[in-house]
């Protein structure tokens, strides 16, 4: 689960989220994407240049979301995870409603069906979700016979609740109000939306069963890799300061991550476990 970016401190005591011996997702693994609502064509390729950056070798300028997501090569047990995107589906006619419950997302998660694959479900800013807002996104698993297969929901909070879920591009709901960042994409939900896919994304490698890498009770985890850093994006960061990043000189975007087709990207700070300590790009 991703709690709203300003509902946790920065943890100022060493942090360390405990191994339970559990599966890890190592090896190479298919993100299917499942786009539920009216998502534009630009905001599907923001989404998926960001997954196709994690672990391209193509990326000449650091840093790059491929050098923040070999932090997860630190995890002992899991080594190297490859993300590819595989399948997309445009569920544009809101089959559901624009009022989703839990169930609907394991259903959704469910159609979705493919080994070594991680199904992400992916809500236009008109879907409400239960528990949206309280939450950012989750992630979770679905049993297929004999196999389960982690899923991810995150939604797009532009209209419901940007201060909760796509700080620090908004002026956050409660705490200090500093001013809000630029979106590298000029999408705040979007962008928004991609700090929080890598926070799942990262939760999900390091602990896609709950037998995995997490502080906490097993049925609730309170913190994993990147939920364990909230609020953190660059050196210097407290409450309401997302820290040092760096800043576009022609249109003032913030970002930390040069990924493929030149995009920019913002991401947060993830926990080491070789320093126990979160680890930031800049």
């Amino acid at each position: 689960m991703v709690n709203p970016i300003m509902g946790a401190l920065v943890h100022q005591e060493p942090l360390v989220l405990k191994y339970h011996n559990g599966e890890l997702l190592n090896g190479h693994h298919t993100v299917n994407l499942l786009w539920y609502g009216t998502f534009t064509s630009i905001q599907r390729s923001i989404i998926v240049d960001f997954i196709n950056s994690l672990t391209s070798s193509k990326l000449d300028t650091l840093p790059s979301p491929a050098t923040w997501w070999k932090t997860t090569e630190n995890y002992k047990g899991l080594g190297s995870s490859a993300l590819v995107v595989g399948k997309q589906i445009l569920h544009q006619n809101y089959s559901l409603g624009k009022y989703l419950k839990n169930t609907h997302l394991i259903a959704l998660a469910s159609n979705l069906n493919g080994a070594a694959s991680i199904n992400v479900i992916l809500t236009d800013k008109d879907v409400a979700v239960e528990g949206f807002c309280s939450r950012c996104g989750t992630h979770g698993s679905v049993r297929t016979g004999s196999n389960r297969t982690a899923f991810i929901w995150v939604g797009n909070s532009e209209t419901q609740c940007p201060g909760q879920c796509a700080w620090p591009f908004h002026q956050p709901i409660y705490g200090p109000q500093g001013a809000p960042l630029v979106a590298p994409n000029g999408d705040v939900g979007v962008d928004g939306m991609v700090i929080n896919l890598a926070t799942l994304l990262a939760g999900t490698v390091t602990n896609p069963f709950n037998k995995g890498y997490f502080q906490g009770p097993v049925t609730a985890p309170s913190y994993e890799a990147v939920s364990a850093c909230a609020g953190i994006f660059g050196s210097g960061a407290y409450p309401g300061y997302p820290g040092r990043v760096i800043v576009d000189k022609i249109n003032g975007a913030s970002y930390n991550a040069h990924g493929v087709n030149g995009r920019k990207y913002l991401l947060p700070a993830m926990w080491d476990p070789q320093s126990s300590a979160c680890k930031t790009l800049v």
